[in-house]
């Protein structure tokens, strides 16, 4: 009973949820992601592959042996004799085949791209785990954002109500507020599941839930431009994954072309092979005496085989043909490969001077939306304004502010997205952007 509460206990625990910060999260994915687990046994298959490849190159030995009874009818309904192979060595070692050594440095290549596989796997999952983290986190300020939008909107719907019951502004000014307030309120449910949405994408990259994350820490934020982009391109050369996979499979495709002509080469190898036969003869014929006795008999063989193909109906230059247009079609996707990377790494480096030059702007949009609330909230107290221009400035600052909060996380995003492409995005990078982070905030929220 102890240890079935234990176990419950434990089931629970394992179940909970906990206030976790960026690296947390994506250790946690890194320990149960099922598509990194998948790459890694098709990595260790790849490299076990190896080893059958090798196997042709080395000797190959066999052992058997053999044992029968016959008893003789008619004629011979009078005689037995057991025979049998005592036993019979083989072993053959390849001396000269081309094709298996072509072989063996085909399997070595493709084992090398599934381990690129599992490294781009594990770039993937580094940046998946982070996008979904800050999705989540940008979801939850937009949430609050609205949260306090509508607080907002309700305070000046309740005070135009009341100035409506003394006579001071029109019913218009209590129905636009009304209308405003209402919108914000839909808009709320639709931030509200967009919430739920990404802490659905995280839970399917970490396969757990989180009450808490740790959100970012505007005192420790600041943005960074990256270095120049002739640098990173060059960079990417020699450490985008999928460059690099590319282009083993473009080696892949020109030893193929080796393997196919190797059909056209002698092949050699060295046999060998020793056995010991017995006859055991006993019984009656049907005619004469009792012939009965027994034979040993063995021999130790050992020689050269030589192969030499003169002609296979075409086969092998069909084959030839074959990989050479294979190497062609390979030669065409790096091509294609490299202008994807160049475009990613081009993109990803726009994308974050954007989001620098974002960020400044929405600050700046704050600071001023701030500033036209005021004065607008002023001016409608004086009755120079209409309660149409304070709605729609409130609206404009609460804009401006997910604007900012959005920029701030998408400079992340983008950080990261920009590693990527280079090929160079480690789990290191997510310790640099975990010290952004700072307090806990609770995913659990609920629409009042």
């Amino acid at each position: 009973m102890k240890k079935t509460l234990t176990l419950l206990i434990g089931l629970v625990l394992s179940q909970s949820v906990f206030a976790e910060n960026l690296v947390q999260v994506y250790e946690q994915a890194k320990e149960t992601n099922p598509d990194l687990r998948s790459s890694l046994a098709e990595k260790d298959k790849a490299y076990s592959a190896i080893s059958g490849s090798r196997a042709s190159l080395l000797p190959q030995v066999g052992l058997s042996a053999s044992y029968g009874v016959t008893h003789g009818r008619r004629d011979n309904s009078g005689a037995k004799s057991k025979s049998g192979n005592l036993y019979q060595v083989t072993m053959s070692q390849s001396i000269f085949n081309f094709s298996n050594w072509k072989a063996l440095d085909i399997t070595k290549k493709q084992a090398s791209i599934a381990d690129i596989s599992y490294q781009y796997q594990g770039q993937t999952l580094i940046l998946n785990t982070s996008v979904a983290y800050f999705n989540v986190l940008k979801a939850l300020d937009a949430l609050s954002f609205i949260d306090a939008q509508k607080k907002a909107i309700y305070r000046q719907l309740e005070q135009t109500r009341q100035q409506h019951q003394v006579g001071l502004v029109a019913i218009t000014d209590v129905q636009n507020a009304q209308a405003n307030y209402d919108l914000t309120v839909a808009q709320q449910v639709n931030a509200l599941n967009e919430l739920n949405n990404s802490l659905e994408d995280l839970r399917q990259v970490s396969g757990r839930f989180y009450s808490k994350l740790a959100t970012i820490n505007t005192n420790t934020f600041k943005t960074q431009a990256p270095t120049q982009i002739s640098a990173l391109l060059k960079q990417s050369e020699s450490s985008n994954l999928n460059l690099l996979t590319m282009k083993l499979n473009q080696d892949i495709a020109r030893e193929q072309i080796k393997l196919a002509q190797s059909g056209h080469l002698p092949t050699a190898s060295l046999d060998a092979s020793t056995n010991l036969n017995k006859n055991d003869n006993y019984g009656n014929y049907y005619r004469g005496k009792p012939s009965e006795g027994k034979t040993y008999a063995g021999n130790n063989t050992i020689g050269l085989s030589v192969n030499v193909p003169i002609f296979s109906g075409g086969a092998t230059m069909s084959q030839v043909e074959q990989a050479q247009h294979n190497y062609v079609s390979f030669s065409e996707k790096l091509v294609s490969t490299n202008r994807s990377v160049i475009n990613q790494v081009r993109s990803s480096y726009n994308n974050i001077s954007s989001s620098i030059s974002a960020i400044k702007a929405y600050q700046q949009a704050v600071v001023s939306a701030q500033s036209s609330l005021e004065a607008t909230t002023s001016g409608y107290q004086v009755g120079t304004r209409t309660i149409v221009d304070v709605l729609n400035a409130t609206t404009q600052l609460y804009s401006s502010k997910r604007n900012l909060s959005d920029a701030k996380y998408n400079y992340l995003i983008n950080l990261l997205q920009l590693k990527y492409a280079v090929g160079t995005l480690t789990a290191d990078d997510l310790v640099t952007l975990n010290n952004m982070l700072g307090k806990d905030v609770s995913t659990q929220v609920t629409i009042k």
